[in-house]
């Protein structure tokens, strides 16, 4: 029953950090190729559109890492499950060393900025910030998709 529980609680937690970093994906085309400097700015940089991603993403990346840990630990005797959740606790923290690889260095700019004339490295910071997001979506997928697998992977040997 524990193992259970934990694989649900990892699943879920799972799910809720790749949603944020998903729909960071789902909005980066019109960001980076419909609208405008300015409009790009005022939403990301200056008027706070992202502020809670920080604030409840940052702590749910850390509590799905350990949750997946834990769920490896429960499913060590068991293979090739343990190897899954293993496998996803990896890409969910290559996904947060990703974040502070790529994405942390863009904030740190980004929060030098001043209202005014656009920055000359805008497009550089721009495309940054964007593309370590993307990569961050991306290793959470395949996190989520390994936790999943570890779930299902008692049941691939059974026959049912």
């Amino acid at each position: 029953m524990v193992v259970y529980l934990t694989g649900l609680v990892s699943l879920l937690l799972a799910a809720l950090s790749l949603g944020p970093s998903f729909a960071h994906v789902l909005e980066a085309p019109p960001r980076l190729f419909v609208w405008a400097p300015e409009l790009w700015r005022e939403a990301t940089v200056f008027n706070g559109q992202f502020a809670l991603f920080a604030k409840v993403g940052g702590p749910l990346d850390v509590t799905t890492i350990l949750a997946a840990c834990f769920l490896s630990y429960l499913l060590a005797n068991e293979r090739p499950a343990f190897w899954f959740a293993l496998a996803g606790a990896v890409f969910f923290a290559g996904a947060l060393a990703a974040w502070f690889t790529l994405v942390a260095p863009a904030n740190a700019i980004l929060a030098t900025w001043k209202p005014g004339p656009i920055p000359p490295d805008f497009e550089a910071i721009r495309l940054r910030w964007e593309t370590g997001h993307m990569a961050v979506a991306a290793l959470k997928v395949l996190g989520f998709g390994s936790i999943s697998i570890a779930l299902l992977a008692p049941r691939l040997g059974s026959g049912t």
